[in-house]
């Protein structure tokens, strides 16, 4: 009997490593003597880096970058297999990064992230992996593109620094200094929406408010945005506003797509490619999946159901071990998982069952594994 444990942490309880030794110890428990084999998962979100590393056996590199207000911080990002890096966005210019008070789109930039970009390049890695949530920013990607030698001018000729308010600025783009190894490397963007740039479901409408942005903000940001996408399209020929995704991280997914011709990717597509997840079930007899809260979401992009398809099309049976059930979970049958256990096991708030996660997910643990036993017995 062979388990395979790939869950999602439960934001701000329990985390995947946490939730592996959990199920190993119940495994083992009820089933003695049986192989167990834990890897963290994440969907291109927090904890990604830290997923992807810990089952390549990589590492981290550290890395002094500027934050989404110039301001110099202390980041990292990952490696592994020698030629492979991998990207958080938010590592270097995160929302979390920018005080409440200070959050204004159109003062935050990208910059640090094509400061991580750039150092890994120069590091000698060429598959290049980012993911982009979380972000702080809406300057089109400008900030991580000045960073690897792309120059934003305006109508005067002069370097934009590549904050939101240069959008409406600027009036030509010079590709020429653009890091000389960028052409050489193969750029992945862990990305699950498909917003394009502009528009009511663009970068700035769709998600600028979270950042900061007012009213009026976000109609200054909106024309800056267009004016941006009509440089590229009239200097460089491309019509970002027909790449499904362009909208991302604030123009950050245009950005790379544009001038480094990078791929846009399902977050847990990518991370189950990196970790190489369908040669780790070869011989699993059973995969334990999860997240926090499961519902209808869950069935686009997440953990359980990126999991459970990659199962499915191994024949190999999965379920899911989850903290609640919201509306439309059942969805997630449709995708390949086969049941659902929450670890709720009475009536209780959400305070009560945050505080008590780690006891209630080993309750819900042991139920499962039992439950299993008793399957297994049937004829």
């Amino acid at each position: 009997m062979r388990f395979l444990f790939a869950s999602d942490s439960f934001k701000g309880t329990l985390s995947s490593e946490r939730i592996i030794e959990l199920l190993s110890t119940w495994a083992d428990k009820i089933f003695p003597g049986c192989e167990t084999l834990g890897v963290p998962i994440a969907d291109g979100g927090e904890g990604t880096v830290d997923a992807v590393i810990t089952v390549t056996k990589g590492e981290k590199r550290q890395v002094a970058v500027h934050g989404p207000l110039m301001e110099m911080a202390e980041s990292s990002y990952g490696v592994f297999h020698q030629d492979s890096a991998i990207i958080e966005m938010a590592a270097a210019s995160g929302l979390p990064m920018v005080p409440t008070e200070k959050r204004n789109p159109l003062n935050t930039t990208t910059y640090g992230t094509g400061e991580l970009i750039r150092d890994a390049l120069d590091q000698g890695y060429r598959k290049i992996s980012i993911a982009i949530g979380g972000s702080a920013t809406n300057d089109g990607g400008m900030g991580a593109m000045r960073a690897l030698g792309i120059r934003f001018l305006d109508k005067e000729g002069k370097e934009l620094e590549g904050a939101g308010s240069d959008l409406a600025k600027v009036a030509d783009i010079d590709v020429s200094g653009l890091h000389p190894v960028a052409a050489e490397a193969e750029f992945t963007v862990m990305c699950d929406v498909n917003n394009p740039l502009t528009g009511t479901d663009g970068a700035t409408y769709t998600f600028g408010k979270q950042k900061g942005g007012t009213p009026e903000i976000l109609d200054e940001l909106e024309a800056g945005m267009k004016n941006y996408a009509a440089v590229i399209r009239d200097k460089l020929g491309k019509d970002v506003d027909q790449i499904p995704g362009a909208g991302a991280a604030g123009g950050l997914g245009a950005a790379l797509c544009v001038f480094l011709h990078a791929t846009l990717k399902s977050g847990i597509e990518t991370v189950l490619d990196l970790i190489d997840f369908d040669g780790l079930l070869e011989g699993t007899d059973l995969v334990v999946t999860g997240e926090g809260r499961i519902d209808w979401q869950s069935a686009f992009g997440k953990v359980p159901s990126g999991i459970g398809l990659r199962c499915r099309a191994k024949g190999v049976p999965a379920v899911a071990l989850v903290g609640g059930m919201g509306t439309g979970a059942e969805k997630i049958y449709e995708f390949g998982v086969e049941s659902i256990i929450p670890t709720i096991n009475g009536a209780m708030d959400i305070e009560e069952a945050l505080e008590r996660a780690e006891e209630l997910y080993s309750n819900a643990a042991e139920r499962m594994f039992r439950m299993l036993r008793v399957g297994m017995g049937l004829k």
